[in-house]
C-alpha cells in the first residue's frame, strides 16, 4: 500500500533536542505529519513554530515516557486529533554512568530501565494493536552501540540498550506475520547534547542531521537493523566477535569518567 507523503504520520518521543528533533525536521521535509511528544512541551512547540513548518502539519504532545498513563494519554490524543501513526519512533532515552558498588546508584539504574526500557514499551502499545488491525505500519526502536558490550561505567546503560535491541527483535518476529515491521537503530556517537559534555574521544562523530539523513532512508527501507555511522558498524562487528579474555582485557583498561544526563 503506498500512500502520499502528506497523509503520512510519524509519532516521535523524546522530540525536543538531539536525534528526536533532527529526525522530525527530516520528516517535515519529506512532507510527513508529525506527532511529537516532549516533557517541555512549550520548548519544543517555540523551536517548531520558528521553523515555519505548515500548520496542521505537526502537533505536540506532553509526556514523560516513565510515565506510562501519560504516554498512553498522548498517543490517544494523536490518534484522535491526527490518525493512527504509519512510523512510531521510540527515541526518548537517558545515559547516566552507573557505579554497582555505590547502593545510592540503585535508583539511577532504576532510572534508567524505566525510561530506556518500560518507556520504549510503553510507547509502542498503545499502536500495536491498531497497526495490526490495519495490517501495516512500523515501530522503531533507538537503541546504542553501546548494546554490544558492557563497558566500565556504563553497567546500566549497556544493559538498557542491550534490552531493547532483544526487545525490538521479540517484536519482530512476534509482528511480522501482521504486516507491522520492526527497526532497531543503533547510534554510535551523534552531536548532541547527550554527548556534548563527553571528555573522552568519540570516533566518527556524526552530526545529528547527518544521523537523521541516514536513518530516515533506513526506517522507510525497513531494515531490521542499522548502526549509524556505518564505521561504527564495522567496529560493533569487531566487538561482537571478539574472545571474551581479550574484551576483558581491553575493557578493563579503560577509565571512563561518570556521566549523569538526560536527554
Amino acid at each position: 500500500m503506498t500512500l502520499d507523503a502528506s497523509s503520512r504520520l510519524v509519532f516521535i518521543t523524546g522530540a525536543s533536542s538531539g536525534i528526536g528533533q533532527a529526525l522530525a525536521a527530516r520528516y517535515l521535509r519529506e512532507g510527513w505529519r508529525v506527532a511529537l511528544v516532549a516533557r517541555r512541551v512549550a520548548d519544543m512547540q517555540q523551536w517548531a513554530s520558528s521553523q515555519g513548518w505548515p500548520a496542521g502539519q505537526w502537533a505536540v504532545y506532553e509526556a514523560d515516557v516513565r510515565d506510562e498513563a501519560a504516554i498512553a494519554s498522548a498517543a490517544q490524543a494523536c490518534v484522535a486529533t491526527q490518525g493512527l501513526p504509519d512510523v512510531v519512533v521510540a527515541n526518548a532515552g537517558i545515559s547516566i554512568g552507573v557505579d554497582l558498588s555505590l547502593a545510592e546508584d540503585l535508583p539511577v539504574l532504576r532510572d534508567l530501565m524505566d525510561t530506556n526500557v518500560i518507556g520504549l514499551a510503553a510507547t509502542f502499545q498503545p499502536f500495536i494493536a491498531s497497526m495490526k488491525l490495519r495490517g501495516h505500519g512500523t515501530l522503531v526502536g533507538v537503541a546504542s552501540v553501546a548494546a554490544i558490550r558492557g563497558m566500565p561505567g556504563h553497567a546500566g546503560y549497556c544493559a538498557a540498550k542491550a534490552a531493547v535491541v532483544q526487545m525490538c527483535e521479540t517484536l519482530r518476529g512476534e509482528l511480522r506475520a501482521h504486516g507491522v515491521r520492526v527497526v532497531t537503530l543503533a547510534p554510535g556517537y551523534i552531536d548532541t547534547p547527550l554527548t556534548k559534555p563527553n571528555q573522552y574521544p568519540m570516533p566518527f562523530l556524526m552530526k545529528a542531521d547527518t544521523f537523521a539523513d541516514q536513518a530516515f532512508k533506513a526506517i522507510g527501507q525497513g531494515v531490521r537493523w542499522r548502526v549509524i555511522p556505518w564505521q561504527m558498524g564495522v567496529v560493533t562487528g569487531l566487538l561482537r566477535w571478539m574472545p571474551r579474555w581479550l574484551f576483558d582485557a581491553i575493557a578493563g583498561s579503560q577509565q571512563h569518567r561518570k556521566k549523569q544526563r538526560r536527554q
